[in-house]
């Protein structure tokens, strides 16, 4: 019965530092590479009909840029560009920094893109429009264009 135990206390011995050697390797993950042009992705549009000056579209968007320069901290800076097919202008939205200003890391998220309320531009009693959407990070780079909708706009 001794020499059970001492084979055991061996056997233990012996993998105990194996174990402890094993659970102390870091698997080494490296961040994410993304590329510096930033990318977007559609991922919820809060209704698809919706009452002229009452009711506001929440668009939400997922995001990945390979350096993280997303959005500004300057609020007069619109860094989001919102294109509704009955218009020949696009609307710009504020966009905040998504990452530290001096950083340059590889970033992923989502937010919430609150649209202003829209209306009808005609005389009907409801009209169908479509979004573009896309992005412009602070050096230049022009995300991919998001499609959005058909989305009605009624009368109340």
């Amino acid at each position: 019965m001794l020499q059970i135990i001492r084979m055991d206390q061996m056997k233990l011995r012996l993998i105990v530092p194996l174990l402890l050697l094993i659970s102390a390797c870091e698997k080494i993950v490296e961040d994410p590479v993304f590329s510096e042009v930033p990318a977007i992705v559609l991922l919820e549009v809060s209704q698809d009909t919706i009452v002229q000056f009452t009711e506001q579209l929440i668009v939400t968007i997922q995001y990945e840029d390979g350096d993280g320069d997303l959005g500004t901290s300057d609020p007069d800076i619109n860094s989001i560009f919102v294109q509704d097919s009955r218009l020949e202008e696009a609307d710009e939205y504020y966009l905040p920094p998504l990452a530290p200003e001096d950083a340059t890391i590889s970033i992923t998220g989502s937010f919430d893109l609150k649209l202003s309320p829209t209306f009808l531009l005609g005389n009907g009693t409801q009209e169908i429009s479509e979004l573009s959407i896309y992005l412009i990070d602070r050096a230049g780079n022009k995300s991919n264009t998001l499609k959005a909708g058909p989305i009605i706009i009624k009368k109340e």
